[in-house]
């Protein structure tokens, strides 16, 4: 079996055990609470239910990708022990991290000019990320070379769906992507914003839904018209949520009940902190492999 590293970024976000489980290697975006830094490190240092509770409590929270320093140093720690590596960053159309991944690059096979290097902008986020993370690790099981799983990973990036919806706007608003007006008619009517990624790899607000219920049939519906397969999908799906566990269920129980095949496929995890520090507390997202993404 060829020896390399299949990496990304902590903002994939599956769980520790599910990367050491998968042998995905990661490394840490950061981010701020009320003015201290702390690594991305998967909620390890801060539960995701002690740093969703801060922002609930009003904490500030800001976040940093991983610079070209950072990344080469990361990098170099394969490449010197003779492995090549295939790196997927976070999508370029919401993070620089791909560009700073890039520049570590550039330096290194300066220096590693017999190593081989594969950095592929995702074009994905948060478990989406990782459900395409998820599909690569299953190549290289099979015995496929990294030039092979870099290729396999630009021609299918696009074909992973992400289907975001919030029941709680205040974040949201903060962060610029609903206006004070529209956050405070969207609470006092109950309204969840569905957002998705487009093709671009930018988050983007689709429609809004009056009401939780709503919103979930919704969510399953866009899996119902753009998953491979229709009703029949019967590939890996993930959900994720930030802090809202039970909305994220109720997901989970919708989406086994539309789509029989799937059969325990369906696995849930933690929006992490540097995603979740955008959308707080009160998101939940669905992933699935589907028709390639055009807009």
């Amino acid at each position: 079996m060829e020896n390399f590293i299949l990496s990304c970024c902590s903002t994939a976000d599956l769980s520790k055990e599910y990367f050491e489980k998968r042998n995905i290697h990661y490394t840490c975006y950061h981010y701020m609470l009320d003015g201290k830094t702390y690594d991305d490190d998967l909620g390890q240092t801060i539960s995701f239910e002690d740093f969703y509770k801060a922002m609930e409590n009003g904490a500030e929270t800001k976040t940093a990708q991983i610079n070209a320093d950072e990344y080469e140093k990361y990098f170099e720690s394969f490449l010197i022990e003779g492995k090549d590596v295939v790196h997927l960053t976070l999508s370029s159309g919401i993070s620089g991290s791909y560009n700073s991944a890039l520049i570590a690059k550039n330096n290194l096979m300066e220096k590693y000019p017999e190593r081989k290097l594969y950095v592929i902008d995702s074009l994905a986020a948060s478990s989406g990320y990782g459900l395409l993370m998820d599909k690569l690790a299953d190549l290289r099981d099979e015995g496929a070379t990294a030039e092979y799983i870099a290729n396999w990973a630009e021609e299918h990036k696009l074909e992973v769906h992400h289907w975001f919806f919030s029941t709680d706007l205040t974040f949201y608003v903060k962060g610029g992507r609903v206006s004070k007006a529209s956050g405070w008619v969207g609470t006092l009517l109950k309204i969840c914003p569905l957002l998705n990624v487009d093709n671009l790899g930018r988050l983007i607000p689709r429609q809004k839904i009056m009401g939780k219920k709503r919103v979930i049939q919704e969510i399953v519906n866009k899996m119902s018209e753009f998953a491979k397969n229709g009703t029949k999908y019967n590939e890996n799906c993930f959900i994720c949520n930030s802090a809202c566990i039970e909305d994220a269920e109720n997901v989970k129980a919708l989406v086994e009940k539309t789509f029989p095949a799937l059969k325990g496929k369906v696995k849930i995890f933690s929006i992490g902190t540097t995603i979740g520090s955008h959308t707080g507390p009160g998101t939940v997202a669905l992933f699935f492999w589907g028709s390639k993404r055009v807009n």
